[in-house]
């Protein structure tokens, strides 16, 4: 009886973790210029299509430099903006390594 109730309790616990640490990954703000589509497309108001649109302006404009630039995203307007905007940040593009040496 007693080994059962440890059981449920551990169980209980590594159920309590699980959900404190999808909180805080849901808390964390997406880089816009790193995130993948499926990443942007999580964030509330923006489909597939609008992320996308993200990735492309990304790719054509070397990346935002403030989150304020999503407004130049099809689509992205002062509305959706402030929706966005705690659920997001901007940080350094992640540069692929050269394959050349030195």
């Amino acid at each position: 009886m007693r080994s059962a109730r440890l059981r449920s309790f551990a169980v209980l616990l590594a159920v309590l973790g699980w959900l404190a640490a999808a909180s805080a990954a849901e808390n964390t703000p997406i880089n816009l210029n790193t995130a993948s589509a499926a990443e942007l497309s999580s964030l509330k108001g923006i489909g597939d299509a609008k992320a996308q649109a993200i990735i492309e302006y990304r790719q054509s404009n070397g990346g935002f430099k403030t989150v304020e630039d999503l407004k130049m995203v099809k689509g992205i307007g002062d509305k959706l903006l402030e929706q966005l905007r705690p659920q997001v940040t901007v940080g350094p593009i992640e540069k692929a390594e050269s394959s050349r040496k030195p």
